[in-house]
């Protein structure tokens, strides 16, 4: 039965609606942006100004936002390459070789997502001092592969639990291995999923905030601790704060809304027969 037309417009209007509150926070700090200091306090809020751009000018003058930039996007791909390459063939044994403990161990793994991880700040960052990681790179793709790992794992157990078995047992029948069945195999049939699953990880590891902001000072810091500069004692420069958080998540978004068609294509990978 089709639905009627007033039910189509009224799906339609709740639909738009819920975009335009889940956008209007983007919306708010773009506009903000563009104002000066006095008018982004101004109570009321000024809906009609006129724009500038000193906020931004500002916020790239002397915070050094390529150098916090291409921290992000280092250990964005970074963290997510590793993942990757660490769940693939983790994924591929629990999914084609099950056990009676595989369910346990997917739930372990998507049980320590469930941590604050304040709980285990002050273990990790004292052992990131001691092995002489603190501020760096490699200490911070570390840390981000490990907080996404889970989600990797679960992503690419799920889609390869689409890909008949079968296909996999006439490779080894004719005498393929393991690394071969995942390289020339499984990894072409399970391309639109591992493509979601890393350009997933990749914004996630590109908006995690909390590990950037204690574990790094100024040579590993991302794109977080550049916007946290921008908070004083004293109170938010509330401009320059929303010209620094536009820079920030803008290569995101661009990002985001250039994949959109693969991410929610691998998202979809399997769910029709």
């Amino acid at each position: 039965m089709k639905p009627s037309l007033l039910s189509r417009i009224t799906f339609g209007v709740l639909a738009w609606l819920a975009a335009f509150i889940m956008f209007f926070p983007i919306l708010w700090m773009t506009v903000t942006a563009f104002k000066s200091e006095g008018q982004a306090i101004a109570i009321p809020p000024l809906l009609f100004f006129t724009p500038t751009i000193k906020s931004f000018l500002a916020a790239t003058e002397n915070a050094g936002y390529l150098r916090f930039a291409l921290n992000s996007l280092i250990v964005s791909v970074g963290s997510t390459t590793l993942a990757i390459a660490i769940a693939f063939p983790a994924a591929y044994a629990l999914a084609f070789f099950p056990g009676k403990r595989t369910k346990f161990t997917l739930m372990w793994m998507l049980s320590t997502k469930m941590l604050p991880p304040v709980g285990v700040l002050m273990p990790i960052y004292l052992f990131m001092k001691n092995v002489g990681m603190l501020d760096t790179r490699v200490g911070l793709v570390a840390i981000d592969m490990l907080m996404n790992l889970p989600i990797v794992v679960w992503m690419l157990y799920s889609f390869f639990k689409d890909i008949p078995g079968e296909i996999l047992e006439a490779a080894r029948v004719d005498g393929v291995g393991p690394r071969q069945q995942m390289i020339h195999l499984l990894l072409p049939l399970a391309s639109p999923g591992v493509a979601s699953t890393a350009l997933l990880a990749i914004i996630l590891s590109w908006n995690e905030a909390f590990w950037s902001i204690n574990v790094t000072a100024s040579h590993a810091a991302t794109l977080a601790a550049y916007i946290a500069r921008f908070s004083a004692p004293e109170g938010l420069f509330w401009a320059k704060l929303s010209a620094a958080s536009v820079l920030a998540v803008a290569p995101i978004l661009v990002f985001g809304s250039l994949t959109q068609r693969r991410l929610v294509r691998g998202l979809t990978f399997g769910a029709l027969k």
